[in-house]
């Protein structure tokens, strides 16, 4: 006879949780990216996703230039054998057309990218010559095409620029102003809505009853939900506390799934008397998953919302503060830049010495919290923050970085190198 061990948030293996890597594997697969684009002129469209790829209208540069402030020459007059000198016979200008053509024996000022006269392939930097009144010395050992930008250099006309799910930087504003494109086709940014449960939580401001009473607690799961969607490019809807009741969270969810593309919930996903989640997902939509084999987070559930023939993903992450931040940088996070761009972004791995001792229990994936830094001789090390509960929400804030522990690891020893996730994007 077999009796089925019971499981608790303690345990290290569950044969019904799933790797983290299924799960990342089961969520890309069911989550189509949105179809929705807006034109947006170009100052708008920082950090937004490219509906489209882009192609250059014309050269960059679009001439034959300078690069630097200097003098203009042919190079078959450039000094052999020792120094020479010539007259300055006009200046170049940047933004001008070329002047006079050049003739043996002078030589011609020119700015930075100014267009190259006719005649001159070489530019002398005005560092390495001697100018007395209008009279320029060269010395030797200067080369043919020195100093000079040619057309399409940088950007050749007809050439790709940037492809479509490309999220737009800086640097990009910047490309794109110098092909003069001013207006972009971007997706339209995700709709996320997203709620706590728990008859416990109050929120800030709520007057009822005046001071907490016993058992109750501030809910900080949905500011820090907030914060984390607020550095991602989405639409975000906070739907506030929602009553531990099954008609609450049936009509949260209807509400939700008409408005949002995705739908997080903190809290209510275990199997408790009072949560309402899992049941009311199940008779509103289907759950692809509900545990994970990882610490923290094991009861993460994701699933779909069906609304009059559209879908609304759904994460239900758990309810301990640490467990949501984990959860959602590692499942829902990448999950929305999916959608919004249709390309899976991996994170950044950096390999780390350990400067403490890790435990751990094979069976399960863990994401603990730690400070990394580089050290005198350019190496990185990392240490733990401290203790590492899912309920201690300041080891999120003093962490710059999680230490990934793989399901078979059984330990860390101090000096040995771990991987690391640096913190980016949301938090």
């Amino acid at each position: 006879m077999t009796i089925k061990k019971q499981t608790s948030c303690a345990d290290d293996f569950e044969t019904d949780a799933i790797s983290v890597e299924e799960a990342q594997k089961r969520i890309f697969a069911e989550i189509d990216p949105v179809k929705g684009i807006e034109k947006l002129t170009l100052r708008n469209c920082l950090n937004r996703f490219l509906a489209e790829d882009i192609t250059s209208p014309i050269n960059v540069p679009s001439h034959t230039n300078s690069a630097m402030d200097g003098y203009a020459i042919a190079a078959v007059d450039l000094p052999k054998d020792k120094e020479q000198s010539y007259q300055v016979s006009t200046t170049a200008y940047a933004g001008a057309p070329a002047p006079e053509a050049y003739k043996q024996g002078q030589i011609i000022r020119i700015m930075t990218g100014a267009v190259m006269p006719e005649g001159t392939d070489t530019v002398i930097m005005q560092e390495m010559v001697e100018r007395n009144n209008n009279t320029v010395t060269i010395k030797e050992g200067h080369k043919k095409g020195q100093n000079v930008r040619y057309p399409g250099e940088d950007i050749n006309k007809g050439s790709q620029i940037l492809s479509a799910g490309r999220q737009i930087t800086a640097a990009d504003l910047g490309i794109l102003a110098s092909l003069g494109i001013g207006e972009l086709h971007v997706f339209r940014k995700p709709r996320i809505a997203f709620f706590s449960t728990g008859d416990e939580l109050r929120s800030i401001g709520d007057i009822r009853g005046g001071a907490l009473k016993e058992g109750e607690i501030y809910d900080s799961n949905r500011y820090t939900l907030f914060g984390m969607l607020k550095n991602l490019q989405v639409d975000i809807i906070d739907m506030g506390v929602i009553r531990d009741t099954k008609d609450a969270i049936r009509a949260a969810f209807i509400s939700a799934s008409e408005m949002a593309d995705f739908v997080i919930t903190s809290g209510g996903v275990s199997v408790g008397e009072a949560d309402y989640i899992k049941p009311t997902l199940k008779e509103l939509g289907d759950t692809h998953f509900w545990k994970i084999a990882m610490k923290p987070g094991r009861p993460l559930t994701f699933g779909c919302l069906n609304n009059n023939g559209s879908k609304s993903w759904f994460f239900g992450l758990p309810g301990n503060p640490v467990a949501v931040m984990v959860t959602f940088l590692q499942f829902v996070q990448p999950a929305i830049r999916y959608l919004a761009s249709g390309n899976i972004i991996s994170p950044i791995t950096l390999q780390a010495t350990c400067t403490s001792k890790l435990y751990k229990r094979a069976g399960r994936t863990e994401f603990q919290r730690g400070i990394f830094e580089q050290t005198t001789d350019g190496k990185l090390q990392v240490k733990r923050t401290g203790q590492q509960g899912s309920g201690i929400l300041t080891s999120m804030s003093i962490a710059n970085c999680f230490i990934h522990l793989p399901m078979e690891s059984t330990g860390v020893s101090e000096g040995e190198t771990i991987e690391i996730i640096p913190f980016t994007g949301a938090i």
